[in-house]
Protein backbone atom coordinates (compact mmCIF):
# COMPACT_ATOMS: atom_id res chain seq x y z
CA UNK A 1 0.00 0.00 0.00
CA UNK A 2 1.35 3.37 -1.01
CA UNK A 3 2.34 5.64 1.86
CA UNK A 4 1.73 9.28 0.86
CA UNK A 5 4.73 11.56 1.11
CA UNK A 6 5.23 13.10 4.48
CA UNK A 7 6.98 16.43 4.22
CA UNK A 8 8.81 16.96 7.48
CA UNK A 9 10.72 20.25 7.40
CA UNK A 10 14.00 18.48 8.31
CA UNK A 11 13.45 15.41 6.12
CA UNK A 12 11.38 16.59 3.10
CA UNK A 13 12.12 13.50 0.98
CA UNK A 14 11.09 10.81 3.54
CA UNK A 15 7.76 9.05 3.64
CA UNK A 16 5.95 9.02 6.97
CA UNK A 17 6.88 5.36 7.59
CA UNK A 18 10.55 5.93 6.79
CA UNK A 19 10.65 9.03 8.91
CA UNK A 20 9.20 7.18 11.93
CA UNK A 21 11.73 4.38 11.49
CA UNK A 22 14.56 6.89 11.32
CA UNK A 23 13.41 8.68 14.47
CA UNK A 24 13.01 5.37 16.35
CA UNK A 25 16.51 4.24 15.36
CA UNK A 26 18.01 7.56 16.38
CA UNK A 27 16.16 7.48 19.70
CA UNK A 28 17.44 3.96 20.42
CA UNK A 29 21.01 4.99 19.61
CA UNK A 30 20.82 8.05 21.87
CA UNK A 31 19.34 5.99 24.72
CA UNK A 32 22.06 3.36 24.31
CA UNK A 33 24.76 6.01 24.45
CA UNK A 34 23.19 7.52 27.56
CA UNK A 35 23.10 4.11 29.24
CA UNK A 36 26.75 3.55 28.39
CA UNK A 37 27.70 6.81 30.08
CA UNK A 38 25.36 6.54 33.10
CA UNK A 39 26.30 4.57 36.24
CA UNK A 40 25.38 0.90 35.88
CA UNK A 41 23.38 -1.22 38.26
CA UNK A 42 24.52 -4.53 39.79
CA UNK A 43 21.84 -6.29 41.76
CA UNK A 44 23.82 -9.42 42.74
CA UNK A 45 26.60 -8.35 45.12
CA UNK A 46 29.10 -10.49 47.00
CA UNK A 47 30.67 -9.02 50.15
CA UNK A 48 33.76 -10.69 51.61
CA UNK A 49 34.02 -10.44 55.41
CA UNK A 50 36.66 -11.55 57.86
CA UNK A 51 34.45 -13.04 60.56
CA UNK A 52 30.75 -12.83 59.74
CA UNK A 53 29.67 -13.70 63.29
CA UNK A 54 31.90 -11.06 64.93
CA UNK A 55 30.30 -8.01 66.54
CA UNK A 56 32.05 -5.56 64.22
CA UNK A 57 29.95 -7.11 61.42
CA UNK A 58 26.68 -6.72 63.33
CA UNK A 59 25.33 -3.93 61.06
CA UNK A 60 25.80 -6.28 58.09
CA UNK A 61 23.95 -9.02 59.95
CA UNK A 62 21.07 -6.66 60.75
CA UNK A 63 20.87 -5.42 57.14
CA UNK A 64 20.74 -9.04 55.99
CA UNK A 65 18.30 -10.38 58.60
CA UNK A 66 15.88 -7.44 58.45
CA UNK A 67 15.88 -7.49 54.62
CA UNK A 68 17.33 -3.98 54.23
CA UNK A 69 19.48 -5.18 51.33
CA UNK A 70 16.42 -6.70 49.68
CA UNK A 71 14.48 -3.47 50.18
CA UNK A 72 17.17 -1.74 48.10
CA UNK A 73 16.75 -4.31 45.33
CA UNK A 74 20.01 -6.09 46.17
CA UNK A 75 20.75 -9.79 46.32
CA UNK A 76 23.69 -9.82 48.76
CA UNK A 77 25.86 -12.81 49.57
CA UNK A 78 28.19 -12.59 52.56
CA UNK A 79 31.35 -14.59 51.85
CA UNK A 80 32.90 -15.47 55.21
CA UNK A 81 36.66 -15.77 55.84
CA UNK A 82 38.85 -16.31 58.88
CA UNK A 83 40.32 -12.78 58.72
CA UNK A 84 40.24 -9.43 56.95
CA UNK A 85 43.33 -10.18 54.85
CA UNK A 86 41.59 -13.22 53.35
CA UNK A 87 38.49 -11.13 52.66
CA UNK A 88 40.68 -8.57 50.92
CA UNK A 89 42.34 -11.29 48.85
CA UNK A 90 38.91 -12.61 47.86
CA UNK A 91 37.96 -9.16 46.55
CA UNK A 92 41.22 -8.68 44.66
CA UNK A 93 40.85 -12.08 43.01
CA UNK A 94 37.35 -11.22 41.80
CA UNK A 95 35.44 -13.66 44.00
CA UNK A 96 33.82 -10.74 45.84
CA UNK A 97 32.76 -7.26 44.74
CA UNK A 98 33.18 -5.56 48.12
CA UNK A 99 35.19 -6.34 51.25
CA UNK A 100 34.84 -5.49 54.93
CA UNK A 101 37.87 -4.53 57.00
CA UNK A 102 39.67 -1.67 58.67
CA UNK A 103 40.58 1.49 56.78
CA UNK A 104 44.11 0.13 57.00
CA UNK A 105 43.25 -2.17 54.08
CA UNK A 106 42.49 0.56 51.49
CA UNK A 107 45.49 2.56 52.74
CA UNK A 108 47.94 -0.32 52.39
CA UNK A 109 46.43 -1.44 49.09
CA UNK A 110 47.25 1.95 47.59
CA UNK A 111 50.86 1.36 48.62
CA UNK A 112 50.75 -1.77 46.44
CA UNK A 113 49.20 0.01 43.47
CA UNK A 114 45.53 -0.92 44.03
CA UNK A 115 43.08 1.96 44.09
CA UNK A 116 40.33 1.09 46.58
CA UNK A 117 37.97 3.31 48.52
CA UNK A 118 35.94 2.92 51.73
CA UNK A 119 32.36 4.14 51.37
CA UNK A 120 30.46 3.13 54.55
CA UNK A 121 31.79 2.72 58.09
CA UNK A 122 30.34 0.18 60.50
CA UNK A 123 32.26 1.49 63.51
CA UNK A 124 33.93 4.62 64.83
CA UNK A 125 36.47 2.57 66.80
CA UNK A 126 38.26 -0.65 65.75
CA UNK A 127 36.90 -2.91 68.58
CA UNK A 128 40.18 -4.88 68.47
CA UNK A 129 41.63 -6.20 71.74
CA UNK A 130 45.04 -7.62 72.65
CA UNK A 131 45.09 -9.93 75.66
CA UNK A 132 47.64 -12.21 77.30
CA UNK A 133 47.16 -15.45 79.17
CA UNK A 134 47.78 -14.96 82.93
CA UNK A 135 49.82 -18.19 83.04
CA UNK A 136 52.47 -16.47 80.89
CA UNK A 137 52.22 -12.91 82.10
CA UNK A 138 50.92 -12.35 85.63
CA UNK A 139 51.74 -8.66 85.32
CA UNK A 140 50.10 -7.11 82.23
CA UNK A 141 52.58 -4.23 82.30
CA UNK A 142 55.52 -6.53 81.65
CA UNK A 143 54.68 -7.36 78.05
CA UNK A 144 58.36 -8.03 77.31
CA UNK A 145 57.73 -11.46 78.86
CA UNK A 146 56.02 -12.44 75.61
CA UNK A 147 59.38 -12.76 73.87
CA UNK A 148 59.64 -16.23 72.38
CA UNK A 149 55.93 -16.96 72.83
CA UNK A 150 53.06 -17.33 70.35
CA UNK A 151 50.21 -14.87 69.80
CA UNK A 152 46.99 -15.76 68.03
CA UNK A 153 45.62 -13.43 65.33
CA UNK A 154 42.66 -13.86 63.00
CA UNK A 155 44.89 -14.43 59.96
CA UNK A 156 48.36 -13.40 58.76
CA UNK A 157 48.48 -9.82 57.40
CA UNK A 158 45.07 -9.08 58.92
CA UNK A 159 44.16 -6.03 61.01
CA UNK A 160 44.56 -8.08 64.19
CA UNK A 161 48.05 -9.14 63.06
CA UNK A 162 49.11 -5.53 62.49
CA UNK A 163 47.52 -4.38 65.76
CA UNK A 164 49.37 -7.08 67.72
CA UNK A 165 52.67 -6.08 66.10
CA UNK A 166 52.04 -2.45 67.01
CA UNK A 167 51.27 -3.29 70.65
CA UNK A 168 54.37 -5.44 71.19
CA UNK A 169 56.57 -2.89 69.37
CA UNK A 170 55.45 -0.24 71.86
CA UNK A 171 56.66 -2.52 74.64
CA UNK A 172 60.13 -2.85 73.16
CA UNK A 173 59.77 -6.12 71.23
CA UNK A 174 60.78 -6.57 67.61
CA UNK A 175 58.46 -8.24 65.06
CA UNK A 176 60.48 -11.48 65.24
CA UNK A 177 60.31 -11.70 69.04
CA UNK A 178 56.77 -13.08 68.91
CA UNK A 179 55.40 -15.82 66.65
CA UNK A 180 51.98 -15.00 65.18
CA UNK A 181 49.51 -17.80 64.49
CA UNK A 182 46.25 -17.56 62.55
CA UNK A 183 43.38 -18.81 64.73
CA UNK A 184 40.36 -17.18 63.07
CA UNK A 185 37.65 -15.20 64.87
CA UNK A 186 35.31 -17.97 66.05
CA UNK A 187 35.32 -20.21 69.14
CA UNK A 188 38.41 -21.94 67.71
CA UNK A 189 40.37 -18.82 68.68
CA UNK A 190 39.18 -19.09 72.29
CA UNK A 191 40.02 -22.80 72.32
CA UNK A 192 43.57 -22.05 71.13
CA UNK A 193 44.10 -19.84 74.19
CA UNK A 194 42.52 -22.25 76.67
CA UNK A 195 44.51 -25.20 75.38
CA UNK A 196 47.76 -23.26 75.56
CA UNK A 197 48.48 -23.36 71.82
CA UNK A 198 48.89 -19.57 71.95
CA UNK A 199 49.92 -17.46 74.93
CA UNK A 200 48.34 -14.20 73.79
CA UNK A 201 45.59 -13.24 71.39
CA UNK A 202 44.55 -10.26 69.32
CA UNK A 203 40.92 -10.62 68.33
CA UNK A 204 37.41 -9.18 68.44
CA UNK A 205 34.14 -9.82 70.22
CA UNK A 206 32.35 -11.97 71.14
CA UNK A 207 35.46 -14.20 71.35
CA UNK A 208 37.42 -11.68 73.46
CA UNK A 209 34.58 -11.29 75.96
CA UNK A 210 34.25 -15.09 76.25
CA UNK A 211 37.93 -15.26 77.24
CA UNK A 212 37.89 -12.13 79.39
CA UNK A 213 34.79 -12.99 81.43
CA UNK A 214 36.18 -16.44 82.28
CA UNK A 215 39.60 -15.13 83.28
CA UNK A 216 41.46 -16.74 80.35
CA UNK A 217 43.17 -13.48 79.34
CA UNK A 218 44.21 -10.16 80.79
CA UNK A 219 43.58 -7.23 78.45
CA UNK A 220 46.59 -5.13 77.46
CA UNK A 221 45.14 -2.91 74.71
CA UNK A 222 41.41 -2.35 74.16
CA UNK A 223 39.73 -0.34 71.38
CA UNK A 224 36.12 -1.26 72.16
CA UNK A 225 35.52 2.22 73.59
CA UNK A 226 36.31 5.71 72.36
CA UNK A 227 38.48 6.37 75.40
CA UNK A 228 40.42 3.14 74.95
CA UNK A 229 40.88 3.89 71.26
CA UNK A 230 42.20 7.36 72.06
CA UNK A 231 44.63 5.85 74.57
CA UNK A 232 46.01 3.41 72.00
CA UNK A 233 46.19 5.68 68.96
CA UNK A 234 46.42 9.16 70.44
CA UNK A 235 43.21 10.18 68.68
CA UNK A 236 40.10 8.78 66.97
CA UNK A 237 40.60 5.72 64.78
CA UNK A 238 38.05 4.42 62.25
CA UNK A 239 36.38 1.08 62.73
CA UNK A 240 35.44 -1.50 60.13
CA UNK A 241 34.26 -0.26 56.75
CA UNK A 242 32.92 -1.45 53.43
CA UNK A 243 35.46 -0.82 50.69
CA UNK A 244 35.78 -1.71 47.01
CA UNK A 245 38.00 -1.04 44.01
CA UNK A 246 37.60 2.52 42.80
CA UNK A 247 36.55 1.21 39.37
CA UNK A 248 33.63 -0.65 41.02
CA UNK A 249 32.60 2.43 43.04
CA UNK A 250 32.48 4.55 39.88
CA UNK A 251 30.95 2.02 37.52
CA UNK A 252 28.31 0.73 39.93
CA UNK A 253 27.65 3.88 41.94
CA UNK A 254 23.92 3.08 42.16
CA UNK A 255 24.75 -0.28 43.71
CA UNK A 256 27.20 1.31 46.14
CA UNK A 257 24.52 3.83 47.09
CA UNK A 258 22.05 0.99 47.73
CA UNK A 259 24.59 -0.73 49.99
CA UNK A 260 25.16 2.50 51.91
CA UNK A 261 21.40 2.95 52.30
CA UNK A 262 20.97 -0.53 53.78
CA UNK A 263 23.93 -0.12 56.15
CA UNK A 264 22.66 3.23 57.39
CA UNK A 265 19.22 1.75 58.11
CA UNK A 266 20.90 -1.02 60.11
CA UNK A 267 23.00 1.46 62.08
CA UNK A 268 19.90 3.54 62.78
CA UNK A 269 18.04 0.45 64.00
CA UNK A 270 20.92 -0.51 66.29
CA UNK A 271 20.88 2.91 67.98
CA UNK A 272 17.62 2.06 69.76
CA UNK A 273 17.63 -1.77 69.70
CA UNK A 274 17.32 -3.44 73.08
CA UNK A 275 18.50 -6.92 74.13
CA UNK A 276 15.24 -8.57 73.09
CA UNK A 277 15.45 -6.93 69.66
CA UNK A 278 19.02 -8.20 69.21
CA UNK A 279 18.08 -11.73 70.27
CA UNK A 280 15.25 -11.83 67.73
CA UNK A 281 17.36 -10.43 64.88
CA UNK A 282 20.73 -12.15 65.34
CA UNK A 283 21.02 -15.88 64.55
CA UNK A 284 21.55 -17.95 67.69
CA UNK A 285 24.66 -19.55 66.20
CA UNK A 286 26.38 -16.14 66.17
CA UNK A 287 26.23 -16.08 69.98
CA UNK A 288 28.33 -19.25 70.38
CA UNK A 289 25.97 -20.76 72.93
CA UNK A 290 26.21 -17.91 75.44
CA UNK A 291 23.58 -15.26 74.86
CA UNK A 292 24.44 -13.37 78.07
CA UNK A 293 28.10 -12.88 77.12
CA UNK A 294 27.14 -11.82 73.59
CA UNK A 295 24.74 -9.16 74.87
CA UNK A 296 27.24 -7.97 77.49
CA UNK A 297 29.94 -7.68 74.83
CA UNK A 298 27.59 -5.70 72.61
CA UNK A 299 26.73 -3.32 75.42
CA UNK A 300 30.39 -2.77 76.22
CA UNK A 301 31.23 -1.90 72.60
CA UNK A 302 28.01 -0.06 71.73
CA UNK A 303 29.59 3.42 71.68
CA UNK A 304 32.21 2.16 69.23
CA UNK A 305 29.49 1.47 66.68
CA UNK A 306 29.06 4.15 64.04
CA UNK A 307 25.86 6.17 64.47
CA UNK A 308 25.74 7.32 60.85
CA UNK A 309 28.22 5.38 58.70
CA UNK A 310 30.55 8.35 58.27
CA UNK A 311 34.19 8.92 59.22
CA UNK A 312 35.86 12.14 60.32
CA UNK A 313 38.85 13.64 58.54
CA UNK A 314 40.71 13.53 61.85
CA UNK A 315 40.19 9.79 62.23
CA UNK A 316 41.39 9.17 58.66
CA UNK A 317 44.48 11.29 59.31
CA UNK A 318 45.22 9.29 62.48
CA UNK A 319 44.95 6.02 60.53
CA UNK A 320 47.46 7.25 57.94
CA UNK A 321 49.82 8.55 60.63
CA UNK A 322 49.76 5.38 62.75
CA UNK A 323 50.36 3.14 59.74
CA UNK A 324 53.36 5.26 58.79
CA UNK A 325 54.73 4.97 62.35
CA UNK A 326 54.05 1.24 62.65
CA UNK A 327 53.98 -0.23 59.15
CA UNK A 328 53.36 -3.96 58.75
CA UNK A 329 56.49 -6.08 58.52
CA UNK A 330 58.19 -5.65 55.15
CA UNK A 331 56.02 -2.68 54.10
CA UNK A 332 57.13 0.93 53.69
CA UNK A 333 54.19 3.31 54.00
CA UNK A 334 54.73 6.38 51.84
CA UNK A 335 52.83 9.66 52.30
CA UNK A 336 49.60 9.80 50.29
CA UNK A 337 46.43 11.81 50.08
CA UNK A 338 44.06 10.56 52.84
CA UNK A 339 41.04 11.65 50.77
CA UNK A 340 41.89 9.06 48.13
CA UNK A 341 41.12 6.18 50.50
CA UNK A 342 37.53 6.99 51.53
CA UNK A 343 34.39 8.92 50.67
CA UNK A 344 31.43 10.02 52.81
CA UNK A 345 29.33 10.95 49.76
CA UNK A 346 27.19 7.81 49.63
CA UNK A 347 26.40 7.76 53.34
CA UNK A 348 25.74 11.50 53.32
CA UNK A 349 23.03 10.96 50.68
CA UNK A 350 21.63 8.04 52.68
CA UNK A 351 21.46 10.23 55.79
CA UNK A 352 19.37 12.78 53.92
CA UNK A 353 17.03 10.05 52.74
CA UNK A 354 16.56 8.40 56.14
CA UNK A 355 16.88 11.59 58.24
CA UNK A 356 19.80 10.38 60.34
CA UNK A 357 21.92 12.91 62.19
CA UNK A 358 25.52 12.35 63.24
CA UNK A 359 26.33 11.73 66.88
CA UNK A 360 29.95 12.76 67.30
CA UNK A 361 33.08 11.90 65.36
CA UNK A 362 34.80 9.52 67.70
CA UNK A 363 35.85 11.97 70.41
CA UNK A 364 36.11 10.24 73.79
CA UNK A 365 34.00 11.56 76.63
CA UNK A 366 35.71 13.98 78.99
Amino acid sequence: MFDPAFHHPLFPSLTRRHWLRTVAAATTAVAGAARAQAPQDKRKVTIAVGGKTALFCLPLTIAEQLKYFSDEGLDVELLDHAGGSLAQQSMLQGRADVAVGGLEHPILLRQRGYSCRAFAFLGRAPKVVFGVSPRVQPDVKALAQLKGHRAGVSAPDSLTHWFAQMVVARHGLSPNDVEYVGVGTSTAAATAVREGRVDAICSIDPVISMLEFRGDIRVVADTRSLRGTHDVYGGPMPGACLYAPQAFVVRYSQTVQALANAILRALKWLQTAGPSDIVRAVPEAYMYGDRAIYLAALEKAREAMSPDGMVSEEAVAVAHRILALYPPTGVTVRPQSPGATYTNDFVRRAKQRFQVSGIGAGVPPG
